[in-house]
């Protein structure tokens, strides 16, 4: 049995443990009230300008020139992976790498194996465990959370769309977690390039009726928003992600704090056993002491 000073020792450790994961889960509440009014409010705009240049790439006379609507062969792969900067968000980050991986092995095995395969990862974690892994991960997008704002996601996007447009990749995913409440996270893997065009009769039908004014030019203004909302898209990813992170961290934590609570129970148990057998051994012994003495 242990000794009362290792179960005090053990009671003072878990009680600040608790007190961590308590002031951890409200903080990521905190941000997750920010995260979630930022993506409320960027879902509806990035759905609105995806459906314009459905519209319009649909209305177009012919197809499209665009290099991003570029349709090769694949042989050459590159994944975007959105993941944390930090941990202590349960399976947060773990489903995401678990998710690229599944994704790996049932979609590019061929160009994993042919080392054609590269991982764009934004967040410190998926950098980390992908380096690890022996994958070729590209672009250290680490710090991106830290000040997370359309500019500095701009810049993984630029990326990875200067890398299609020169052939260093035939396709590129997005792979991120979507927020759905707090408690669940849905992990969604997008084709991001080449972008997939619309027949007229799949365009939006609510909004094809929609008479447009071109100025300067319907194709100007396809060539203009196409880059646009290929940066959208990932910023939407990625505040999706952030969104997630925030609600699992809290989850987690919460969790952390629940099952701190009930160790609490045990070790004080434990505790006020241990020490009513030290009484008890102590009163045994003066007890047995005075009829030693009493005997003589």
């Amino acid at each position: 049995m242990a000794s009362l000073k290792e179960v005090r020792s053990r009671i003072t450790s878990v009680s600040s443990t608790q007190q961590i994961t308590k002031a951890m889960k409200m903080v990521s509440a905190a941000k997750l009230r920010r995260a979630q009014d930022n993506i409320l409010r960027m879902r509806p705009y990035a759905q609105r300008l995806s459906g314009i240049l459905t519209n319009l790439s649909s209305m177009a006379e012919g197809a499209v020139s665009n290099p991003y609507t570029e349709k090769r062969e694949v042989n050459k792969v590159l994944i975007i992976a959105v993941t944390s900067d930090r941990g202590l968000a349960g399976a947060f980050n773990s489903n995401i790498i678990k998710g690229v991986s599944a994704l790996i092995a049932e979609k590019y095995k061929s160009q994993y194996e042919a080392g054609n395969l590269t991982i764009l990862t934004i967040g410190r974690k998926g950098y980390d465990a992908f380096r690890k892994r022996g994958y070729n991960v590209i672009g250290d997008y680490s710090n991106t959370f830290a000040n997370l704002s359309f500019d500095t996601v701009r810049v993984a996007a630029e990326h990875a769309m200067a890398g299609f447009v020169a052939g260093e990749f035939d396709q590129v995913d997005l792979v991120y977690n979507e927020f759905k409440n707090v408690a669940t996270q849905i992990v969604r893997q997008e084709k991001f390039l080449p972008i997939e065009e619309k027949l007229p009769e799949e365009a939006d039908n609510e909004m094809a009726l929609i008479d447009y004014t071109f100025e300067p030019s319907k194709e100007e203004i396809i060539e203009e928003l196409i880059p646009k909302s290929l940066k959208i898209q990932v910023y939407k990813a990625v505040l999706e992600s952030n969104a997630s992170e925030h609600g699992a961290r809290m989850t987690a934590m919460d969790k952390a704090t629940e099952n701190a609570g009930e160790l609490l129970k045990q070790l004080k148990l434990t505790y006020n056993r241990t020490r009513q057998a030290a009484i008890t051994k102590e009163i045994l012994e003066i007890v047995g002491g005075a009829e030693a003495l009493a005997a003589k």
